[in-house]
């Protein structure tokens, strides 16, 4: 498994893409996604719609990690306690898929945290338990 910060300094040429090569990314990210659901539908685990997400990002060409692990920081000490990333993609997005009924404000304040730890811009939180996944999409964007 790639450390996540090793990952981030190695590949650290796609980091900071622009506003409208992040949107293109997301949308290429997003087609995939409909895909699998579509496919697919609603109810399953959410480890299946991470593999399949996988394969059909990688088909496009889309570089991407899964379960990519991510330390916390507190008082200049690092914390490696098992946090993983669903998705870091082209080393600019980071993608959360769920598998739930409802998407509440914590799935969503994980994700911001999440953005806050790795210092990326922008965040896709994926539902895959619904009836339309355009309802199922979340975009979170780190202010920082």
């Amino acid at each position: 498994m790639v450390e996540f910060l090793h990952y981030l300094i190695n590949m650290n040429e796609n980091k900071n893409l622009s506003r409208s090569q992040l949107n293109y990314l997301s949308g290429n990210i997003l087609g995939a996604a409909f895909k699998v659901h579509s496919q697919l539908g609603p109810g399953l685990l959410e480890s299946v719609y991470e593999v399949c997400l996988k394969h059909e990002m990688n088909k496009k060409g889309i570089r991407n990690e899964s379960q990519v692990a991510l330390p916390a920081y507190y008082d200049q000490m690092e914390i490696n306690i098992g946090y993983r990333v669903d998705f870091l993609v082209e080393n600019s997005i980071l993608v959360e898929l769920k598998s739930v009924e409802i998407i509440n404000s914590l799935h969503e304040a994980q994700l911001l945290t999440y953005l806050k730890l790795s210092g990326l811009k922008l965040g896709l939180l994926i539902n895959f338990n619904v009836l339309s996944l355009k309802e199922g999409i979340t975009r979170l964007v780190n202010q920082f």
